[in-house]
């Protein structure tokens, strides 16, 4: 509303004929600027994601095809895993573009990331970024704090499902070669894009654990992935919220891959191959079914993680400055200040009317909560 002295000493503007105030040059009423539409803006953003996978794929094609030597290297019955390989790598890309998309996302991405590559934390804290790639990737401590069953069985999976990835991955993409010195062993050679890295025995532990990383890789992720299994079978609270494409089928993947895998070391081994070719394309169907699901079901906060691990050095470098944000209503301190802003801009960039509920402790909340109903829904109730 303007002032009573703006009124009268402003003359009023003049009207077109659809009655919307005119242009003062042309007299014409002014255009409205467009404002883009939800289906615009998703547009938008699938072209971007779009684009981004194809970016990616293209560039792990490029890169299988060097790495293989121009495919010299490249097994062509391991095909199947490195199309699924492209595929992953597509909708990872695409996934991770829309969902950095979001506003708080994006915030998250920009705040976690600027922290994670700033030079100025590094100088501050150079020990920080280290130990929390460690803790908070590595060995997940604050899975620890809620559960050390649950922490036990998470490391299982993780450190299976790395030791299995790094094997798997240049193999299929034909980065890592086995070179016998003889057409049937014992000494082979590891090469990786044609260099030779090490040589070994077949026979001692060395060889055997060159040779077997993957049967280790699912001896720690069965009994990891059972344990949720069984647990999501069992807990009620899990049992409430669980959906079974999200929650139970990537376990059930996981172990029938570990299972499977397992099986075609057994029958190479004891049973001389008997249903070797039925165990493998089973193996090769349930590995190249969860690449595949991997951006777009639970699995895909394994990519996610690196951002929050920046977050967390991100609050960390602000608690080194002892920029702590007190409770507006006991005093009570409730996070870093940087972090509660980039919070309450989140919920701004949200449209979320109630962002100023951020500066107050989680008891203070429910403290103001509570009397707003006690005064607007049951007034003068005692």
């Amino acid at each position: 509303m303007p002032e009573p002295s703006e009124a009268l000493t402003s003359s009023p503007p003049t009207a077109g004929a659809s009655g919307a105030p005119a242009d003062a040059a042309t007299g014409s009423p002014p255009a409205p600027a467009p404002a883009p539409t939800a289906p615009e803006h998703h547009r938008s953003v699938t072209a971007r994601a779009t684009l981004a996978g194809t970016v990616v794929s293209l560039l792990l094609i490029a890169a299988i095809v060097l790495g293989s030597r121009l495919l010299r290297d490249f097994d062509s019955a391991l095909l199947p895993y490195a199309v699924a390989t492209v595929f992953l790598a597509f909708g990872v890309a695409y996934r991770y573009t829309v969902w950095v998309s979001a506003p708080g996302a994006r915030r998250l991405f920009k705040k976690g990331f600027g922290s994670f590559f700033s030079a100025e934390n590094f100088k501050k804290a150079p020990t920080a970024l280290p130990k929390m790639i460690a803790t908070y990737l590595g060995f997940q401590k604050f899975l620890g704090a809620r559960s050390r069953s649950r922490w036990a069985a998470h490391q299982l999976i993780f450190w299976g499902c790395l030791l299995a990835a790094a094997i798997t991955f240049p193999l299929t993409w034909g980065w890592f070669t086995f070179t016998g010195d003889s057409g049937s062993g014992p000494g082979y050679e590891m090469r990786i894009w044609g260099f030779k890295i090490l040589g070994f025995n077949s026979l001692n532990l060395v060889g055997w654990l060159m040779f077997h990383g993957l049967d280790l890789a699912a001896v720690l992720v069965i009994p990891g992935a059972s344990y949720f299994l069984w647990r999501r079978m069992k807990d009620r609270g899990a049992i409430t919220g669980q959906r079974f494409a999200y929650d139970l089928l990537p376990l059930i993947c996981l172990i029938v891959i570990s299972v499977t895998g397992l099986l075609l070391t057994f029958s190479s081994i004891f049973l001389h191959g008997g249903g070797y070719e039925f165990l493998a394309i089973l193996h090769m169907v349930s590995v190249v079914f969860t690449l595949i699901y991997i951006p777009f079901g639970k699995f895909f906060h394994i990519v996610q993680r690196p951002a929050a691990v920046g977050m967390q050095l991100f609050k960390y470098t602000a608690r080194q400055d002892d920029q702590v944000f007190a409770c507006k209503r006991c005093g009570e301190p409730i996070d870093t200040t940087p972090y509660v802003e980039n919070l309450r801009g989140t919920m701004q960039d949200l449209k979320l009317d109630f962002n100023a509920f951020v500066e107050y402790c989680p008891r203070c909340k429910r403290v103001l909560r509570g009397n707003a109903y006690l005064t607007h829904v049951k007034k003068g109730f005692k």
